[in-house]
């Protein structure tokens, strides 16, 4: 056992733990999917309705993240995370007994904002576990909660064969009620680092610091259009594969999981590596392949080649994406001990934020194959190349 093994209590136990608090997020989005028919129907609304509470979800959970980060850095992780868990429970089971479509709205905004207080604490406690393989935690991380999108679809189609919708949103409560327990027995703190500021001067003082940064422009940058790319995906894949190649839903079950199992396995290759090389040079490997796999893609698509083609240069794209997130936050991380909190706010907010952008694009462009998605992703990954070419020759020139 190394030195940094002996110095951190029960990491075995604590990155699960971390990964079921990040967790809530895919749970919340994915796992009532399958029950939006029957939730229309019962609220007496429209399916575009019920559509736009995913939307609301996404914004609220970016406002969150705003606003939590800074307290983050001032309150204390362990605190903030029981705080965000109690009221995520509180806002699920409400939705349980929600009776109106506005009502239904206003619950899954604060359902996610308050979601948010609890995950914005994670990537603090990982950099100070970590130190400078930052990367490695956060892949450990990410590879665990992925299991989360994997399966949320899946258990929310079984509740809805055995029970109502409602059941979804008290089993999403009863998860925030047994990771509170979690925490209360095995989440440790971290330092923090209060500033004398309050108020708006707090949060203005703290943005100030991330934002006034030039060393991390870049790969906040970079982060921000890795998650933009991901977005495409998941925002394109139901019609591409649903409609366009007109799969079935079992085989869209087991292409979506595919998809995921790679951004995984990306993950876990980077856990393996990162501690040998560094995540500057990590990220460039990533991206390297991003070139390869999102050039493979549009080509794909252009010359509307089969679905298989289509779907085996999506795997390592999706691969390269996990890579370069994961490197790209742990650099943004290891530039700010003190305002870690902030730091992971501005990556959340600008991550769900470019997300937001990705259904308006695509409702403007009026997609008929997979050649708009696939220039989208592709156009991100070259801004990925541009943004980090930029950060190396301004670096080189101090």
């Amino acid at each position: 056992m190394s030195t940094e093994d002996r110095k951190t209590p029960s990491r075995r136990l604590l990155l699960p733990l971390l990964a079921s608090i990040v967790a809530i997020t895919p749970l919340a989005v994915d796992m009532y999917l399958p029950a939006m028919v029957q939730i229309a129907s019962d609220l007496g609304a429209t399916m575009p309705q019920v559509q736009i509470s995913l939307s609301v979800y996404l914004a609220g959970y970016a406002l969150g993240m705003l606003f939590f980060g800074p307290i983050a850095d001032q309150m204390g992780r362990r605190r903030l995370a029981r705080i965000g868990l109690g009221l995520f429970a509180i806002t699920s089971f409400a939705l349980a007994f929600c009776d109106d479509i506005y009502l239904f709205w206003l619950l899954r905004a604060l359902q996610a904002f308050t979601g948010a207080a609890a995950t914005v604490v994670v990537p603090g406690i990982i950099r100070h576990i970590y130190q400078k393989n930052t990367a490695k935690g956060m892949s450990y991380v990410s590879m665990i909660m992925m299991v989360a999108p994997l399966a949320a679809p899946s258990i929310g189609s079984m509740i809805m064969g055995l029970a109502q919708w409602q059941v979804i949103f008290l089993v999403l409560g009863g998860y925030a009620l047994m990771t509170l327990a979690w925490v209360q027995m095995h989440l440790i703190d971290i330092p923090i680092y209060r500033s004398e500021k309050r108020g708006l001067k707090l949060f203005f003082e703290s943005y100030g610091v991330i934002l006034g940064e030039a060393k991390a422009r870049a790969d906040i940058l970079s982060s921000m259009l890795a998650s933009f790319a991901f977005f495409c995906f998941l925002t394109s894949v139901p019609f591409i594969y649903l409609d366009y190649f007109s799969v079935s839903e079992q085989l869209f079950g087991v292409l979506f999981a595919l998809n995921v199992i790679a951004l995984m396995l990306g993950n876990f290759i980077n856990t393996r590596i990162v501690p040998k090389v560094g995540s500057r040079k990590m990220l460039y490997y990533g991206l390297t392949l991003a070139i390869i796999s999102g050039t493979t893609l549009l080509v794909v698509s252009a010359m509307e080649m089969s679905l298989y083609y289509v779907v085996w240069s999506i795997a390592p794209l999706m691969m390269s994406l996990g890579i370069i997130a994961s490197n790209a936050d742990a650099l943004i991380l290891m530039e700010f001990e003190r305002n870690s909190g902030t730091a992971t706010a501005v990556i959340g907010t600008l991550r769900f934020g470019s997300g937001a952008l990705v259904g308006p694009i695509l409702a403007l462009v009026h997609p008929e194959n997979a050649l708009a998605f696939s220039a989208m992703m592709f156009t991100a990954v070259m801004l990925i190349v541009v943004t980090q070419v930029w950060h190396r020759k301004k670096n080189a020139h101090s």
